[in-house]
């Protein structure tokens, strides 16, 4: 007869596993804990195997008997049903393993293992803010262009358009590597080409009139702050390297005897070379007894084990009464350089690109190579620093088109 609920709540335990039978091979094994599983017997290729269903009371009577049908229902059509839930078991374990979350976090580690730290933070943080709890849990070979999509545009409804722009192509990276790693077909952001609007271009702040630059010179020369970021803020200018290279440099990679400064652009992955002018070099061995016996050449204020903060030049710009958004910041010098020495001093532009590490191919087709045009860099280097020296001092302004005596 097929159970009823009162049996079942009622079932006691004995010294012995026993079974309670409901009908068509269904019935409830009562353990000597006194715990009650559901399960269903059956044949399949003339072995006889068992299917778990549940525990009881998680799993009731009815709930038990609907279960057994689809079970049953599977048999009939030449499913074993055990096998049946190991592949779909298997298939959740692997839509979780090829989740956009995973493949995106998989993705930054593997692509970005040599960019800056705040670099893949800052990504890693768009993800978790911005797609993550939308599609990051759907097996990214499931996801669709229109869902992309959707995620992308609540950003943009943020006001935030260059983020939702940044958020989609860091997106479709991830999608072309899951193409390239065996988990998509394809990369759906490709349809999202035109979805949102243009952005508009925003250049660093710099100032590129000699007169600006003689009077942010001079400024410098009476910051107030720290001795390390008045080293920073004075060599700067001379080196015209990215910010972020600027405050971790290292010693080791300094050669006072040389005047040469060589590390790797995690930017561009290459390896790069700075001559350095005497003024550089005098700044730095000004600097040396103060943070020469660590790691970093500027130190952080309250870690000397840690560089510097990477806001230091624009707070240290900011006090001295500059607007960081419309005159000048850290990375204004590049373009301060690189405007002036073209225009005012006449310097191959080829020669400027190279010192700025920028991957520029040549006609040959080869890309950077940090000891390119080094002599004509050298001098170029030095040119600059004693033109920086005679701006600072009020010494005569080339006009646009003037050449170098």
């Amino acid at each position: 007869m097929a159970l009823t609920d009162v049996q079942i709540r009622t079932a006691k335990p004995s010294e012995k596993p026993h079974k309670l039978s409901d009908s068509g091979g269904l019935y409830l094994e009562v353990s000597p804990s006194g715990g009650k599983w559901w399960r269903y017997k059956y044949r399949f290729d003339k072995k006889e195997k068992r299917l778990s269903l549940g525990t009881y009371p998680d799993t009731g009577l009815k709930e038990a008997r609907a279960k057994h049908q689809d079970a049953r229902r599977l048999l009939a059509e030449g499913i074993d049903p055990s096998e049946h839930r190991k592949a779909e078991r298997s298939s959740r374990e692997g839509s979780v393993a090829n989740s956009f979350e995973v493949v995106a976090r998989e993705w930054i580690a593997s692509h970005m293992a040599n960019k800056a730290d705040s670099h893949k933070n800052k990504v890693l943080r768009r993800f978790e803010l911005y797609l993550f709890p939308w599609i990051g849990s759907k097996p990214i070979s499931e996801i669709t262009a229109p869902e992309v999509l959707t995620a992308i545009k609540r950003i943009e409804k943020l006001n935030i358009l260059e983020t939702a722009h940044r958020a989609l192509q860091t997106a479709g990276q991830v999608f072309r590597y899951a193409v390239q790693t065996g988990r998509a077909v394809r990369d759906v952001t490709v349809d999202l080409k035109g979805a949102l609007p243009a952005t508009t271009t925003k250049h660093m702040a710099a100032f590129t009139e000699p007169k600006d630059v003689a009077e942010l010179l001079r400024a410098i020369d009476g910051f107030a702050g720290t001795f390390t970021v008045f080293c920073a803020l004075r060599i700067a200018p001379l080196v015209f390297v990215r910010p972020c290279e600027l405050r971790m440099a290292k010693w080791d990679d300094i050669d006072l005897e040389s005047g040469e400064w060589r590390y790797f652009v995690s930017k561009t992955k290459t390896n790069h070379l700075v001559p350095l002018p005497r003024q550089a070099v005098e700044i730095l061995k000004e600097l040396h007894p103060l943070s020469g016996h660590g790691e970093y050449v500027f130190q952080g204020v309250h870690s000397p084990l840690r560089p510097m903060s990477e806001s230091a030049i624009n707070a240290a710009l900011k006090r001295m009464g500059y607007d960081t958004k419309t005159q000048i910041t850290g990375h204004g010098f590049r373009a301060m350089a690189r405007t002036i020495l073209h225009e005012r001093l006449d310097i191959d532009p080829h020669v400027i690109e190279h010192q700025l590490a920028h991957k520029v191919p040549d006609a040959l087709g080869s890309a950077y190579n940090r000891t390119k045009f080094i002599e004509a860099r050298k001098v170029m280097m030095q040119t600059w620093a004693d033109y920086l020296d005679d701006l600072k001092a009020g010494a005569k302004i080339l006009s646009f088109g003037e050449k170098l005596a």
